[in-house]
């Protein structure tokens, strides 16, 4: 898989060039498809998310299955933009060569996309929501990634009142602080998906960012394996 010709120069002042047109549909400020490329579009300033569809792949549910689901949780490394094959995982993963090997593909994908120079990665076992308040991320990228559970939550910019995010909240929950507005629809990432989310120190991007919050994780679906990477220069 060859996407050098969509790489991006962080902090470029020039629209990217070169993007390969969608495969998939295009809902506001997001892309999603079923074409890997088309995670590309995350490079067009409008576009905050970008999704590739993708079904669950076998060995990494039977990785999780053999180890039990728990023994993946917490693993932090960072893999050099040279060397993003060449995961060291920790004793526990001995024989987990489809969850390597996809983790492998997907910090492949992330350096490929930004250009960047390491790629941070952790894996999550939870069982229980991380951040169950919408917010926007304050960095430039994220790569998310849901193994087992539900996907990361979303919502689209033209139906949310930002003000009304973090402290502007008063404490009151989401569905009641006034962030979400008429029609306000909340999504969710499919699990086995892809998901590029744009923070705000995207370069131009200071009062956007995708707006998103962690998932309630009911009992049948604990504990949620959680995926995400972030590009480091």
């Amino acid at each position: 898989m060859n996407m050098k010709t969509c790489h991006m120069e962080y902090g470029s002042e020039h629209s990217p060039v070169g993007l390969p047109p969608l495969s998939g549909s295009e809902i506001g400020h997001t892309v999603s498809s079923t074409n890997v490329a088309d995670l590309a579009q995350i490079l067009v300033p409008e576009v905050q998310l970008a999704v590739w569809q993708r079904g669950a792949i076998a060995s990494v549910v039977n990785d999780l299955i053999a180890r039990q689901t728990t023994s993946v949780s917490g693993f932090r490394t960072v893999i050099d933009a040279g060397a993003v094959r060449d995961l060291a995982p920790p004793d526990s993963w001995s024989d987990c060569d489809g969850l390597i090997e996809d983790l492998g593909l997907l910090s492949e994908l992330l350096v490929e996309l930004t250009g960047c120079e390491r790629v941070g990665l952790r894996v999550e076992t939870i069982d229980r929501a991380m951040c169950p308040r919408f917010h926007v991320d304050h960095l430039s990228v994220r790569l998310l990634c849901t193994y087992r559970g539900p996907g990361t939550e979303w919502i689209d910019d033209s139906a949310v009142d930002r003000g009304r995010l973090g402290a502007g909240a008063a404490g009151n929950p989401d569905e009641l602080s006034g962030l979400l507005g008429p029609g306000a629809r909340i999504e969710r990432i499919p699990t086995f998906s892809v998901a590029l989310l744009k923070g705000a120190r995207w370069p131009g991007n200071d009062a956007r960012g995708l707006i998103h919050r962690s998932p309630a994780i009911e009992a049948a679906c604990s504990p949620r394996v959680l995926v995400a990477m972030d590009p480091l220069w």
